[in-house]
């Protein structure tokens, strides 16, 4: 009987283990990349483009760096090469479109880019692309403080006026662009015109009381992300104050102000005199201890 429970308990050794030996036998699964591209175009100058690569991890979309990818103009080809860009820590890259694909540009109307990724060990290959229509978009302020904006679209051979596209026109400052009113968007009409009041009017300017006004289109779906900016006269002249010759609170040593140099030299003194009046004492009970006991 020994021999047959010894049989036994090796078969059922077998069954239990093989399953966790095949798992560990594969090879460890990859992961795969969400690749989106974004297209810009700045004062109608030449454009660029941007890539986002994120992956799903634990049903949360991460961003991922250090992913090196191809773009290409219409097709995937050494003719159409725009460039090889990598991802940075927030999963960002781009580049603009060179010189050398003007006249492929130029010819239609109507483009696709297209990023490819020949895969590595942690991911597999993956590829995503954008469609884009030639467009541009122009600013106006002929008329009093109105601004216009207008988006084109190319059409054959020459440019045509869009209508349902929002546009945002705003004021540039340092941290993010300012309305130039209380509403947010302003739609283009059958003219491809959006129309906005400029209601800033104490909004600080440079020297001269310059001030940028933008407008943007941003991630529509045909166009992509069109922007335009315009210097205006219309803001408050900046005057820089210079306080270095006065008595301030962040002037040098010398130009602080009197009550504070009052209050520290007053509270050095009395530190000071406290500590002088201790050691006078000091002396003071040594030398009465002396005449004590010479008593």
């Amino acid at each position: 009987m020994k021999p047959l429970n010894k049989i036994l308990t090796g078969l059922l050794l077998v069954i239990f283990l093989a399953p966790g030996y095949n798992g560990f036998s594969q090879t460890a699964q990859k992961g795969s990349l969400s690749i989106a591209l974004n297209y810009f175009t700045s004062n109608n100058q030449v454009p660029s483009l941007g890539v986002k690569v994120k992956t799903k991890v634990d049903g949360r979309f991460q961003n991922v760096g250090g992913v090196t990818m191809k773009l290409f103009l219409d097709k995937d080809s050494a003719g159409n090469f725009i460039g090889k860009v990598t991802t940075n820590d927030d999963g960002e890259a781009s580049t603009y479109i060179p010189s050398s694909l003007k006249y492929k540009w130029g010819k239609s109307v109507k483009h696709t880019f297209v990023a490819t990724f020949t895969g590595d060990k942690k991911y597999d290959a993956g590829s995503g692309d954008l469609t884009v229509s030639r467009a541009k978009i122009l600013i106006d302020t002929a008329s009093g403080r109105k601004i216009t904006a207008t988006v084109f679209e190319m059409k054959d051979t020459s440019w045509v006026p869009v209508k349902g596209v929002d546009v945002k026109i705003a004021v540039k400052r340092m941290g993010a662009d300012l309305g130039v009113n209380d509403k947010p968007t302003f739609t283009t009409d059958s003219t491809g015109q959006a129309s906005a009041d400029f209601k800033r009017d104490s909004i600080p300017g440079d020297a001269r009381g310059n001030i940028t006004l933008t407008a943007r289109v941003e991630d529509n779906d045909q166009y992509g992300n069109l922007s335009i900016e315009k210097s205006v006269p219309w803001g408050a002249k900046f005057r820089m104050l210079n306080t270095f010759d006065n008595r301030t609170l962040f002037a040098t040593r010398g130009k602080a102000p009197l009550w504070l140099q009052l209050i520290a030299y007053s509270i050095i003194f009395t530190v000071w005199g406290i500590l002088f009046y201790l050691v006078l004492n000091v002396f003071k009970i040594k030398k009465l201890g002396e005449e004590s006991s010479s008593r």
